[in-house]
């Protein structure tokens, strides 16, 4: 595969990713209303174990590598841990609109870890884009939040910090683990550590919640937490972590309009004209020039030999 069509399929396969974890905010929304926020945040890695343990089994995976083994810690801390478990905490007390819009710093992030992780450096035009869809989300979380921020604010810009470390962590490590295999080796390390937390937060109440609840884990599980990092890990992987992070601007917006369709929450004038401006960045930010820190080296040592 040449490499333009790479990067291109790379971009496609992120905006697939993108497309899946916009769906996740909304069903968090409406899963932990019924089931609370340990076995919503925690209780997804488990029965994705379960699913992950079967693919591991019949395709013979081998074991990481120790080295690929501290990457896959961070991984898990981000994608399996953390953000699961304090985006369930926010849901519980935030609209989904108000939390949409602070992921949407999670480029930000992600470019900001590639530099150290991944030796991508981007470039001025890069860094322009990322800074004026970044502005324009905190713009949009103040309005929301009548001009402060709340407690439950600070959970989520966490998740979006570690979150981000986790991507970049795991688009790096996709190149010589596999995409699919980054977050199904990261699952099975975190599951065995929540199953007991999981099990004390139990209750057969439970068990009547409606079907609409039921679905709405069964997708965080499956989808939000194991076929949404494939396709994204296989993005980045193809088209650079710095780049395909750029789609993550519209994650926040599709989540709202999501949010609109099951959780009839209203988009306001306000929250297009953001919409547009966030658009236009990643449209700027998706052609920006992203180069190597060794191709980078190479060059300032050519200038000043």
């Amino acid at each position: 595969m040449q490499r333009e069509t790479r990067e291109k399929f790379g971009l496609l396969l992120g905006l697939v990713g993108v497309i899946c974890f916009s769906l996740t905010l909304p069903a968090t929304s409406i899963a932990v209303e019924y089931f609370g926020t340990t076995v919503v945040g925690l209780g997804r890695t488990v029965v994705a174990a379960i699913l992950v343990a079967v693919v591991l089994i019949v395709r013979k995976e081998k074991l990481p590598s120790p080295g690929q083994f501290k990457s896959l810690l961070i991984v898990a801390v981000g994608a399996v841990l953390g953000f699961p478990l304090l985006t369930s905490w926010a849901m519980d007390s935030l609209p989904v609109s108000h939390g949409a819009v602070e992921l949407a710093l999670l480029p930000l992030a992600t470019a900001g870890f590639a530099i150290f992780r991944a030796g991508e450096i981007p470039s001025l035009k890069f860094w322009i884009s990322s800074i004026i869809g970044s502005l324009a989300v905190i713009m949009y979380a103040l309005h929301l939040g009548f001009g402060q921020l709340q407690f439950a604010d600070l959970a989520l810009l966490t998740a979006v910090i570690i979150l981000g470390l986790s991507y970049a962590e795991g688009g790096k490590l996709a190149k010589e683990l596999g995409s699919w295999q980054v977050i199904a080796w990261a699952i099975m390390i975190g599951a065995p550590f929540f199953i007991i937390p999981v099990g004390l937060n139990l209750t057969t109440e439970m068990l009547h919640a409606p079907i609409h609840a039921w679905v709405s884990f069964i997708y965080l599980a499956v989808v939000s937490q194991f076929l949404a990092y494939v396709a994204w890990y296989s993005g980045m992987a193809m088209g650079g972590i710095a780049r395909v992070s750029q789609i993550q601007y519209l994650q926040p917006f599709l989540m709202i309009l999501f949010a609109t369709v099951f959780l009839d929450e209203s988009i306001t004038f306000f929250t297009l004209v953001i919409a547009v401006i966030v658009v236009f960045s990643v449209i700027l930010g998706k052609n920006a020039h992203i180069s190597k820190k060794e191709l980078y080296q190479r060059k300032t040592n050519c200038i000043f030999n």
